[in-house]
């Protein structure tokens, strides 16, 4: 793995450019959306620009910040390449200028890539910031590994997976930034907000996106079956993630997902509740950002 690390670069350019923008995917031109929900989905303006602090509408909010690229010194030498490529590339640059077209902030919000020290992806809201941990990229692909993936297919769904966590921390940060509405459990209304994004923007490579996450919630369950679950832990048990992600997923359009139905990966009392859950899912995530788009 270690002799690879450098081969991550590619992956988070590719991560940062297609979720920034949360917009359709560039990886493939073709692929369209199965659905639509009221308001319309995100989308990218060509006439504003990053630092355009003006609104079209009285019922917009004031845009009085912006999403910051921030870099910090890196502690394990094992990750010097990948994060000197990182800044020379200016990935999370790219990713807060996508963003910045995209939303409205009330404050300023930093974008990190960085070795943690802890497999780990995270929003700080003290500093106001989403950070991806290299080692979560090095765990996610040895997940996929164990489950007998070759190097390029594990490398490939461990960018998918990525994608999705990195939504979900975005999904955080504009809960707090926003100080959006949540009645239930946080971590699951950040997963739905990555699914959300993912299913409703991404096209194909958000649908692969969310298989690729469920897999991970999946294979790390097997994982964690032989130690003691932290049952007082704010996440969901990542049972509970495959099962919601897939729901998810077939929800949005069971008769072109029937397979995860068919297949057995998903049961068929809760298959039947999923387009609703689904519906309500967009619905929600469409009002509660409606009056911070540009």
């Amino acid at each position: 793995m270690q002799r690879n690390v450098v081969n991550l670069v590619v992956v988070l350019g590719i991560l940062f450019v297609i979720t920034a923008c949360v917009c359709q995917s560039d990886r493939n031109k073709e692929s369209t959306q199965s659905n639509s929900a009221p308001g319309g989905p995100i989308k990218v303006s060509a006439e504003k620009s990053p630092g355009d602090k003006t609104s079209d509408s009285t019922d917009k909010k004031k845009d009085e910040g912006d999403f910051i690229a921030q870099h910090e010194t890196v502690s394990n030498s094992r990750y010097t390449e990948i994060d000197k490529q990182v800044k020379q590339e200016k990935l999370l640059e790219r990713a807060a200028d996508g963003l910045n077209h995209a939303l409205i902030l009330p404050h300023d919000i930093y974008l990190k890539s960085k070795d943690c020290g802890d497999v780990n992806a995270f929003y700080n809201p003290d500093e106001h910031s989403v950070t991806v941990c290299y080692e979560l990229m090095e765990q996610f692909f040895r997940d996929f590994k164990s489950e007998g993936y070759d190097d390029k297919k594990a490398y490939d769904m461990m960018f998918d997976a990525i994608r999705f966590v990195f939504l979900h921390e975005v999904g955080h940060a504009l809960i707090d930034t926003y100080k959006l509405p949540v009645t239930a459990n946080e971590e699951d209304a950040a997963d739905r907000c990555s699914s959300f994004i993912n299913i409703e923007e991404l096209g194909d490579d958000g649908v692969k996106a969310v298989l690729a996450a469920a897999e991970a919630f999946q294979v790390e369950s097997r994982q964690s079956g032989t130690h003691e679950r932290n049952m007082a832990d704010e996440h969901l048990l990542q049972e509970q993630r495959f099962y919601n992600a897939l729901c998810m997923l077939y929800g949005s359009d069971p008769d072109k997902y029937d397979t995860i139905l068919t297949k057995g990966f998903l049961p068929k009392e809760r298959a039947a509740r999923c387009p609703t859950e689904y519906q309500k899912t967009v619905d929600s995530w469409q009002t509660l950002l409606e009056p911070w788009r540009k």
